[in-house]
């Protein structure tokens, strides 16, 4: 039988809000356990100790209660991966109410991007989230919803079309949401290389 703990004592954060794909979420909420990892979905909490949200295609209720917000650079650190998931997540994460400022989720990123460790993980429409800060993925291979192809190559970005695209050894981003158990098998072997 194969080693299903090749994640023991790995940490992963995946970015969350309203209008989430299901299909997604509930597999990165079973699969990464399934192989040993710890996983967190953080979202702003707009000062309240938990906020359920609801899935886009289901409007499944799903509670978050853990903050990317005040996230200490220790705190941070702590985290194996950060994953930008599919669907609306990123574009209601990339609100910001004062719009000559970053969004926090955004500022979020730009932290966890400076961290060579941290493995990103980015799928889908997730690359919204980088729009305010396209540096983050310019020059860099990477692939993304069909719909972003334009988008990704005015960030500056070289698109790749293929499913599932890995950009030095801590960027790996996927074509869309139903693509994820893809995705989540290279983020898998990358973190499990790792150990």
């Amino acid at each position: 039988m194969a080693d299903t703990q090749r994640l023991k004592g790995k940490k992963i954060g995946i970015l969350f809000e309203a209008d989430y794909f299901e299909n997604e979420i509930f597999y990165y909420k079973f699969r990464f356990p399934e192989e040993g990892a710890e996983v967190h979905f953080l979202s702003r909490l707009w000062n309240q100790p938990k906020l359920t949200f609801l899935g886009h295609e289901y409007r499944a209720p799903m509670d978050c209660w853990e903050s990317f917000e005040h996230m200490s650079d220790e705190e941070l650190r702590s985290y194996d991966a950060i994953i930008v998931p599919s669907g609306m997540v990123s574009d209601r994460l990339r609100y910001t109410e004062d719009v000559e400022k970053i969004p926090p989720a955004t500022e979020f990123l730009k932290r966890a991007f400076a961290e060579p460790s941290i493995l990103k993980g980015i799928i889908c429409h997730g690359l919204w989230l980088t729009a305010p800060a396209t540096e983050l993925v310019r020059g860099r291979r990477l692939v993304c919803h069909n719909n972003l192809v334009g988008d990704a190559k005015a960030y500056g970005a070289i698109y790749v079309n293929e499913d599932v695209v890995t950009d030095g050894d801590d960027l790996v981003t996927g074509r869309s949401g139903g693509h994820a158990h893809l995705f989540a098998h290279k983020i898998i072997d990358i973190l499990a290389a790792r150990a």
